[in-house]
């Protein structure tokens, strides 16, 4: 549809940034999998051998390239890092299977889910949903995408995060609950999956509370790295 035809102009394409090239990837819509290390999981006094994966999301403009400040974000006390596997969709399909899945990957990169972790907890005493908690403002910084040829590997690879330099979160792939594999058929049972769609596959054990001018840094090993500074209140 042209601009004009709009009532007023559209906001521009959320898009990450791609390695080793100035073409960006269009962003969709944010999947985020929620509990899906099985550390994690006990550390946030639940039972992982008991659920099937479940699925939360962001606004696709949550997602930022890095390096980059991030204000800390206004409401919330206890902002927490979660370092991440990120997975890009570029064929769209449902019910796909899980041996077809990475026909259907672009790519893969690692990014952080913040967590507004006192609004999440408020949301989930009163059974509310936790988008106030996950899907706010830059809450979803990625570094840039690997096309899915060149990753060795989706399945193990150190993942990693340290905050001025002493690490916190340090996993492996290898530990997830549900592989990426399976994790995203049974995503595109519930709905279709587009070309655009972010996954952000869960986080390790050792999350924790940032501040004011923490540097933040994490990786896949293979895949890619990334730097966030804690700037100061919105």
């Amino acid at each position: 549809m042209p601009a004009d035809e709009f009532v007023f102009p559209p906001a521009p394409q959320a898009s990450l940034a791609v390695q080793g090239t100035d073409a960006r990837f269009p962003i969709r819509r944010i999947f985020c999998v929620g509990r899906n290390y099985e550390a994690h999981a006990r550390e946030m006094g639940n039972d992982p051998t008991r659920e099937a994966p479940f699925f939360f999301t962001k606004p696709a403009d949550a997602a930022l390239d890095t390096p980059f400040t991030i204000p800390y974000p206004p409401q919330t006390e206890d902002l927490h890092h979660e370092i991440e596997l990120v997975i890009a969709i570029g064929k769209g399909g449902r019910n796909i299977a899980e041996e077809d899945v990475m026909d259907h990957v672009w790519g893969a990169s690692v990014g952080i889910d913040l967590t507004r972790r006192d609004l999440q907890a408020e949301a989930k005493k009163a059974g509310r949903p936790w988008d106030w908690g996950k899907a706010f403002d830059n809450s979803a910084p990625i570094a840039p995408l690997k096309p899915i040829a060149d990753v060795p590997s989706v399945e193990q690879g150190r993942i990693w995060l340290a905050v001025n330099g002493t690490v916190r979160q340090d996993a492996d792939l290898a530990d997830l609950i549900w592989s990426v594999r399976e994790h995203v058929a049974i995503l595109s049972h519930s709905m279709s999956l587009a070309p655009g769609d972010i996954i952000m596959t869960g986080t390790p054990a050792g999350v924790a509370a940032l501040v004011e001018g923490d540097v933040v840094t994490g990786g896949v090993d293979g895949i890619a790295t990334l730097e966030v500074t804690i700037g100061p209140r919105a």
